[in-house]
């Protein structure tokens, strides 16, 4: 089964409310270093954490991290974003492609340039934080984005797993960060999200489905398209 101890991991989006517990639980399972990149990393307080600059929309970027980073065994594609509007007809085609670059181009691209470092390496582990928005399109461009990095990462899974790389994809519902501090209604800690994947990786698991509402909204894809927006009912009347 995959292990985090004595693994190499790089968080994306580290200095996040579920980047930050990415990196803390990771040492508490027994990892031996962490790589906390950001665009603009800040200072950690163990000398086992590693701040390291990474803006994944951009190339050069994601080269540099990938050469002062040659010894990870565990990348976590967790940097996310979200565009000012939920709805693609308001929302500037800047900012849906600012959105893609981010959820999308960002992790895919980032993955691809660590693979074979990866694949190097016994037991290697990519997790892809995804959320319930691939599935229920509630969030415009975020959704599209979202549904996007799903498909490409049960791509990556197919592709990694003849190199002996463990690919777990990550869904939830919000989670109580500040990129959630607009949303009402139930939310996860971040620490709750971070212990449920990493146990699903070390089990071995290929997908994580962390709540209730994550849960029903998958189940609900394979009925027709009303049952899991019944708002479309009587707009055709």
């Amino acid at each position: 089964m995959p292990s985090l101890d004595g693994a190499v991991v790089l968080v994306t989006g580290a200095n996040g409310g579920i980047g930050t517990h990415f990196v803390h639980d990771a040492l508490a399972r027994g990892a031996a270093k962490v790589y906390a990149t950001a665009r603009s990393p800040r200072a950690w307080d163990d000398e086992r954490i590693v701040p390291l600059t990474l803006d994944v929309t951009d190339r050069a970027s994601i080269d540099a991290a990938v050469a002062a980073a040659a010894d990870v065994t565990v990348l976590v594609n967790n940097a996310g974003a979200t565009p000012p509007s939920a709805s693609l007809l308001d929302v500037t085609e800047a900012d849906i492609r600012a959105n893609m670059e981010t959820n999308f181009f960002g992790p895919v691209l980032l993955a691809r340039a660590f693979a074979p470092i990866l694949a190097a390496k016994q037991g290697s582990i990519l997790i892809d934080v995804h959320s319930v928005a691939s599935w229920y399109a509630f969030g415009g461009a975020y959704s599209a984005s979202k549904a996007a990095l799903w498909s490409a990462t049960n791509s990556l899974r197919i592709e990694l797993a003849p190199m002996g790389v463990h690919v777990t994809g990550v869904h939830m519902g919000y989670v109580d960060t500040d990129m959630a501090a607009h949303a009402e209604g139930p939310k996860m800690l971040p620490t709750q999200l971070v212990t449920t994947v990493y146990d699903a990786v070390e089990a071995g698991e290929y997908e994580v489905l962390a709540d209730e509402l994550t849960q029903g909204v998958k189940a609900a894809l394979s009925g027709p398209v009303e049952a899991l927006y019944p708002n479309l009912r009587g707009t055709n009347a």
